[in-house]
């Protein structure tokens, strides 16, 4: 089968992806254009452009079985300007959707970023989604913004879209199914998120201000991809509490990073918003026990007993920092005491287990794009 593979802002969490698939249907030929995952704007609406116009122009031409796109993927305008994709079955993956981002007030609101995912998904004819979480706030986000706009908005667009949409997560790569190396001493502690606001910093300062003033035994390690603009609670929390932090900054090497995960006791998420949460998955496989916010795509793929939450609606901050200090001190007692817990198992996300899946789908495009050619 020849696929043609389009990952128009090529995130670390969108390579991580593609990467896995092309790994493990190396039966099939590939042809894979990306675009950088810089300036979101305007690669948001400007990849079909790039695409259709610039360099990789002569390979969109080329005969293809299936095309499989991300959801940044401008697939309505990409099929118009090259009409010759608009006969070949499409999947369109959604690792995100624009109607569940938090807002850090700097950006530029504009409508087009929803509007966009909704011309994509049209234009496919599958939509999968990496968690039910992204499913539901994607179609939850999608109706309420259809019903804002004036008229002449078609019924049944959402209908139409749910009978074609289906979750199927990003599986997690071999290398991250490791066994687990125990340390003695504190409670070992990793942080492995992009070091940007929707991570949720001010969270992971506030609760290591009060672990470290309760001088809880806990090290944290705070490890991640960072930008030119770092939020500045990273900065308080390395000069205010020193003692208490290990690894600091990016880790250059996969093994390390890998070494890091197997000898942790717990990986953390402060979140304000995941889609599927890869880099706490991977510490889970790797043996480290989830501390999660209790909401999000947490809420479907980890018991409760590893979700920190709240009783208030709208979760309020103070309360939060309070559950996941709770919850960590609970932790430094328990390892304290020799009776840490195992963590949980996350065998079903592993290739192996969701790859049928992937081909199922692939080959229910295939047979439905064969049954429409027939009949025409």
């Amino acid at each position: 089968m020849r696929i043609l593979l389009l990952s128009a802002y090529d995130a670390d969490s969108h390579q991580y992806w593609h990467q896995g698939l092309v790994t493990h249907f190396p039966e099939h030929q590939w042809t894979v254009l990306t675009l950088p995952a810089r300036y979101f704007s305007w690669r948001l609406r400007g990849n079909s452009l790039s695409w259709a116009f610039g360099e990789s122009a002569a390979l969109l031409q080329q005969p293809y079985d299936l095309i499989i796109a991300t959801s940044m993927t401008d697939l309505s305008s990409l099929r118009g300007f090259v009409p010759a994709l608009g006969q070949i079955p499409t999947l369109l993956y959604f690792h995100e959707n624009q109607f569940a981002y938090p807002e850090s007030g700097n950006e530029f609101k504009s409508v087009e970023p929803k509007i966009l995912n909704i011309y994509s998904a049209l234009a496919a004819d599958h939509i999968a989604f990496n968690t039910h979480y992204n499913r539901t706030t994607f179609f939850e986000g999608a109706s309420a913004l259809l019903k804002k706009l004036p008229d002449q908005i078609p019924a049944g667009l959402i209908e139409r879209l749910k009978e074609h949409s289906s979750v199927l997560p990003v599986p997690l790569h071999d290398s991250c199914y490791l066994p687990h190396q125990h340390q003695t001493g504190a409670l070992q502690v990793v942080w492995n998120h992009r070091w940007e606001f929707d991570k949720g910093p001010e969270l992971l300062y506030q609760a290591l201000a009060t672990l470290h003033a309760e001088k809880t035994d806990i090290q944290c390690h705070i490890v991640g991809q960072q930008f030119r603009k770092v939020p500045p609670a990273f900065d308080k929390i390395r000069e205010q509490f020193p003692s208490i932090i290990g690894r600091w900054g990016y880790i250059e090497s996969v093994a390390d990073y890998r070494q890091l995960l197997q000898s942790a006791d717990v990986v953390l998420s402060t979140a304000l918003h995941d889609f599927q949460g890869i880099a706490v998955l991977e510490g889970v496989a790797a043996g480290a026990i989830p501390v999660i916010p209790d909401r999000l795509a947490y809420a479907e793929l980890f018991d409760s007993q590893y979700r920190y939450s709240t009783a208030s609606e709208p979760i309020n901050t103070a309360d939060e920092t309070h559950a996941l200090v709770c919850m960590l001190k609970q932790l430094a007692t328990a390892k304290a005491n020799n009776a840490l817990a195992a963590a949980p198992r996350v065998d079903s996300l592993s290739w192996q287990h969701v790859k049928p899946r992937y081909l199922q789908l692939m080959q229910q495009l295939m047979n439905t794009s064969s049954a429409r050619f027939n009949h025409k």
